[in-house]
């Protein structure tokens, strides 16, 4: 095959001209002060994090969730902490109905939603042998029909007043590799990643802003309300032992600051931590990942039981550890506290 420079002056005005495009973007983003934002899962962890980042920046803040004593707890915590008047709203946000009476109290109250988070989530964890259909529609209608939902809901509104609009997704690095032993939940993230990135090559002509995040682990405290299948001890303990690390798992705090920044900057994808190494290694290098999680789940992570009822939250398995792991989850437990968590 011939050289031709002509390839490479093609490539190179290309280069040159994406790079400006993206430099002004950056430039001229406007900023979020007296904006809007709707963030879902609102009320703990990640989602309360990320409701104070965007106080910061001067937002008007609404939150929901689905427990009513927790997303009250959060607006008490919230405007406790001088960040205004906060709208909470109690939402099972795989019911469509709910999804648009949210979206329709949020709109009357504040005139419109600027910006919209999908965060709320749910984590199940177990081998695939000990999953049913069941929670594989459960994490789906949490993670991906929820989220659909909730944007097609708000997209009426951001068009109408045609000031743009900007829409957060929250996936996981588990949305960009698999991870065994929680196929529910990567299965959900990994759609939720496709519906963003097409969102937003669609939506740009309308000047409506769409981020995909992924985040690595994050400290959040989140493994006392996640579900466990299968050896329900060992698969909280494992999992409990990774989230809590700071060696393992990134500050909730830090992860709020980046994603927020990437919402302001008008980023398309934010992947956060270790989270970026990770996929650039399964990018050049997949089978080398395949081996390492291949390893890890036959020799590391709990075998099934076979029993496919068997069903506990973090809650209900975590409290009973003591010794070395009571010690080495502290910080998850610290994190809890600090994010309206249910203690375990």
């Amino acid at each position: 095959m011939k050289f031709s420079w002509k390839y490479l002056a093609a490539g190179a005005l290309t280069g040159a001209a994406v790079g400006a495009a993206v430099l002004a973007a950056k430039k001229h983003a406007p900023g979020i002060a007296g904006q809007t934002v709707l963030i879902t899962g609102g009320s703990r962890g990640l989602g309360l994090a990320l409701a104070r980042e965007f106080g910061r920046y001067g937002c008007r803040i609404a939150i929901a969730a689905r427990t009513a004593h927790q997303v009250e707890r959060a607006r008490e915590i919230l405007e406790g902490e001088g960040f205004g008047e906060v709208a909470a709203y109690v939402c099972d946000i795989t019911d469509a109905s709910q999804v648009q009476e949210l979206v329709q109290s949020v709109e009357t109250r504040f005139g419109g939603i600027d910006i919209l988070v999908n965060n709320a989530g749910v984590i199940i964890t177990g081998p695939a042998q000990d999953m049913t259909e069941r929670d594989f529609e459960h994490a789906m209608n949490t993670m991906f029909w929820g989220p659909y939902r909730l944007i097609q809901a708000v997209l009426p509104g951001m068009r109408e007043r045609g000031a743009g609009g900007r829409i957060v997704n929250v996936s996981s690095i588990g949305g960009k590799i698999a991870v065994p032993h929680m196929l529910p939940y990567c299965c959900a993230k990994f759609a939720l990643v496709a519906l963003s990135d097409g969102l937003r090559l669609e939506l740009a002509k309308e000047g409506i802003q769409v981020t995909t995040v992924a985040p690595w682990l994050t400290r959040t405290g989140g493994e006392a309300n996640a579900i466990f299948k299968g050896n329900t001890q060992s698969e909280a303990r494992w999992f409990s032992l990774l989230a809590a690390s700071p060696l393992v798992a990134q500050s909730a705090e830090i992860a709020a600051r980046q994603i927020v920044k990437a919402t302001v900057a008008g980023r398309g994808e934010l992947i956060l931590s270790v989270g970026a190494f990770a996929t650039r290694i399964r990018t050049l290098l997949p089978g080398a990942t395949d081996l390492v999680l291949r390893l890890t789940n036959n020799l590391l992570l709990p075998s099934p039981t076979g029993d496919r009822a068997q069903s506990e939250q973090g809650k209900e398995v975590l409290p009973f550890e003591r010794g070395l792991v009571r010690a080495l989850t502290a910080d998850g437990r610290k994190a809890g506290s600090r994010l309206n968590q249910e203690p375990a």
